[in-house]
């Protein structure tokens, strides 16, 4: 190494010297550095520069016997001596301008840096001085350079007081970044080092060379420094614009739900409804993968979209009654005045075209334009679904609200026509969601006490019947001073969607109830909507006197298939109702009521004991809707969403099923058909050992797109066949014929089936490598028969 810069150091030092002043250049035009410090570290490196300049000249014009020679060897050295401690003054300029941090009154001065920087300053007067006493150097008669008696004083200088500023450095260490810690340590101690060397060898200038390399470093990690900071102030700059940005957000979204506030204070049913709206949009726009902007833009339109409800007159509003033509052609103008109160929101045009076209239909038949299909903006179609989604679920004046299945099943039925069918199937999505996370469906409490005066005026909410055992007690007391008075408690028997019982006809309607039968702990009964009851009479018959401490009433309960067994003790007196209900198909439910009785102390307790088929015995004969010709498969009842199904057929190159399908009575929904699963397990059964899904696929045109083991692609059109969705149940119901074909190519299978009007196509690609694919068939209370293999 020492050979190799010896023969090349002339090379080397035109380099480095070329390289200094081109960073003494750069600091000149930059701009973010303070002024101060960039006139200092300009002078930094103009110093090196020179310094290694003249050093050069000093080595070309050695020896030489002309008056330039003469000339240059004396100025050149001269500059060497003058301009190495130089550096080190220049340096300490910059060190106190980093400790004052570029104050424009320099408070911050440690004694040392003011004893560095006399010393310095010497260093240069000596420099002087040995031009005419020979101190550091002389020249002999050649005219080449030789070391003078105090030639060791010029490397002190350079030594020492770097030494000095770099206990400051250590002191303050704190105070710099990393950059510019390691910037400084390499300019204190790499020259210090090659002076070291410098004393011992002779030829070549290291200790100079390593000042330029010192120099060129302090530039290069000043400006990584310049670049750390700039970094940190953007990031702060936008850390700063976030939280404003997130300040107006929320400033303007308080603003928004407080005006919607005010404006839905003209209908107290309506408080937060535009509230639910706005989340239930945003739930959709996720959904559907929207960016967090846009989901934004969703949530506030959808929150401001019934803001023109503020110029409705308070008689329409406040009405329970059906509209007249004209109180709903004034309805219709609502969106029209939301859309105006909006547009004055200039920064925000989105609002205002969201509100106006809410109420457009996909099929073209809303208003207040008729716009059709995506001619309808995107927010809008949003919000039409998440609107309905919230007037179907929250009570309204004239019903209460509807249960999940009748708002999945509107989704169902107007997708495409009232819904953009897109968002209606996300709907969808959202729905089964939130009932099997229970989101929104959560478990109904059960009342602790019933005051009742006329029979049934006061219900439990439905405490269910399943195949494991249940146990009720509760405490009744009786009401009133009339003591020849009846009053007891007693049982209702009923299945509805919100497990609650209803009297009016409406709410049998929206939920589905059925009551089965009442029951009191006398062994009295009514049969309602159950096939069959049978009581009998076990243990002692106390009286059944309410007195004032109460009595103490007990019922155990059990299901298994379409049978109820219940045991109902009082006052030592065990009752034994065995019910036949009208299938398997309904839940069960017990809703505890009474007449002139207190109930108190209501407790239910849900034990792990299971329900054999011997523990009830059967007092109807089991209703069997597979009594159809059987094929090539056995014939299924579903009795309950995939309560069954059959054994796997293996998927070949081609292959079509035919089978005859018929709801069960209790079917009324649209989804009450017909699914196909495609699978594969090892035994060749749904469910079975080693299971994998596929695709499920519902013959009524939903779809299951998510799978763990495959990709879906599903499409679904109504063709001219295609009616309405009342004459698709009435036909399922009365019994029909269904078509499924299959193929698969690869890992491949395309499924393909039309009935009443439906056209279903869904490609599934298999990704777990697997290539023995089963299809089974199954359903949702329906019951399959004739299944034929072609």
């Amino acid at each position: 190494m020492y050979a190799f810069i010896k023969a090349n150091q002339l090379d080397i030092m035109r380099i480095l010297c070329t390289i200094c002043l081109i960073m003494g250049f750069l600091l000149l035009i930059t701009r973010f550095l303070p002024t101060r410090r960039k006139w200092i570290l300009i002078g930094m490196e103009l110093v090196a520069a020179f310094l290694l300049f003249f050093d050069r000249l000093a080595y070309i014009y050695s020896g030489g016997v002309g008056i330039t020679s003469f000339i240059m060897v004396r100025l050149s050295n001269f500059m060497v001596f003058l301009l190495t401690p130089a550096v080190v003054f220049v340096f300490n300029l910059y060190l106190v301008d980093l400790l004052n941090n570029n104050k424009s009154k320099l408070t911050v001065i440690p004694k040392r840096l003011i004893f560095t920087g006399i010393t310095s300053a010497i260093g240069m007067m000596l420099a002087v001085i040995s031009q005419f006493t020979g101190l550091y150097y002389t020249f002999d008669s050649n005219n080449v350079y030789h070391r003078g008696p105090g030639f060791i004083l010029c490397y002190l200088i350079p030594v020492i007081c770097p030494i000095i500023q770099f206990t400051v450095i250590f002191e303050n260490r704190k105070k710099f970044s990393i950059y510019i810690y390691t910037a400084m340590t390499l300019y204190i101690f790499v020259p210090i080092v090659m002076g070291i060397i410098q004393i011992f060898t002779y030829g070549i200038s290291i200790v100079n060379m390593a000042m330029v390399l010192v120099s060129i470093s302090l530039y290069i990690f000043t400006y990584l420094d310049v670049n750390d900071e700039v970094i940190k102030a953007h990031n702060l700059e936008m850390e700063n614009l976030k939280n404003e940005k997130k300040s107006t957000k929320r400033l303007f979204e308080q603003t928004a739900e407080a005006f919607v506030k005010a404006v839905e204070k003209k209908d107290d049913e309506k408080q937060g409804y535009s509230v639910m709206v706005a989340e239930m949009a945003r739930r959709i726009a996720e959904a559907a993968g929207k960016s967090e902007e846009e989901c934004d833009e969703v949530y506030y339109a959808s929150l401001l979209h019934n803001i023109g409800m503020i110029g409705m007159p308070d008689a329409i509003v406040e009405k329970t009654d059906d509209l007249t033509k004209m109180e709903y052609e004034r309805i219709k103008q609502k969106p029209i005045l939301s859309s105006e109160i909006l547009s004055g929101i200039t920064e925000y045009p989105y609002l205002s075209i969201a509100a106006r076209y809410c109420c457009e239909r996909y099929d073209g038949t809303g208003y207040p334009e008729g716009l059709k299909g995506e001619a309808i903006p995107e927010i809008s179609r949003i919000i039409a679904i998440a609107d309905a989604y919230v007037a179907m679920s929250i009570k309204q004046k004239y019903r209460d609200a509807l249960p999940l299945p009748i708002i999945r099943e509107e989704f169902v039925k107007g997708g495409g026509t009232q819904f953009d069918p897109t968002y209606a199937d996300i709907a969808i999505q959202l729905i089964d969601a939130d009932v099997n996370e229970s989101i929104i469906t959560e478990e109904v409490p059960i009342e602790t006490e019933l005051k009742c005066g006329e029979y049934r005026d006061k219900i439990s909410a439905g405490i269910i019947i399943d195949d494991t055992i249940t146990r009720v007690k509760f405490s009744c007391v009786r009401l009133g001073n009339e003591l020849g008075g009846f009053s007891q408690p007693s049982i209702i028997l009923f299945d509805s969607y919100d497990r609650h019982a209803y009297s009016s006809q409406r709410a049998i309607d929206a939920f589905s109830y059925i009551e089965y039968g009442e029951l009191w702990f006398d062994g009295h009964n009514v049969l309602t909507g159950a096939r069959n009851i049978r009581i009998r009479t076990l243990g002692n018959d106390n009286d059944q006197g309410n007195d004032e401490a109460g009595q103490a009433y007990a019922i155990t309960a059990g299901r298994y298939g379409d049978h109820l067994k219940l045991l109902m003790e009082s006052g030592g007196r065990i009752i034994e109702a065995i019910v036949a209900l009208p299938d398997k198909t309904r839940a069960a439910y017990i809703g505890i009521t009474g007449e002139n009785c207190y109930i108190t102390g209501i407790d239910v307790e849900k034990t792990d004991e299971a329900v054999r088929a011997e523990d009830i015995p059967r007092i109807e004969d089991e209703l069997d809707y597979t009594y159809r010709l059987s094929s090539d498969v056995p014939n299924i009842q579903i009795d309950r969403t995939r309560s069954d199904a059959t054994e796997g057929i293996a998927i070949s190159d081609h292959l079509k099923l035919n089978f005859h399908s018929m709801s069960l009575p209790s079917a009324s929904l649209v989804w009450h058909c017909p699914y196909l699963v495609l699978f594969y397990s090892d035994d060749k059964k749904v469910f079975g050992e080693g299971y994998r899904e596929y695709a499920l696929i519902k013959l009524n045109g939903e779809s299951d797109p998510v799978k763990e083991f495959a990709q879906n692609k599903f499409i679904i059109k109504k063709t001219e066949k295609f009616q309405n969705w009342n004459v698709w149940k009435t036909t399922c119901q009365r019994g029909m014929e269904f078509e499924v074909l299959l193929k698969k190519k690869g890992n491949t299978v395309t499924t393909i089936a039309e009935n009443l009007g439906i056209y279903i196509e869904n490609v599934t690609t298999i990704n777990d490598g697997n290539n023995k694919i089963y299809a089974a068939l199954t359903g949702d209370q329906v019951a399959l028969t004739d299944i034929r293999i072609r």
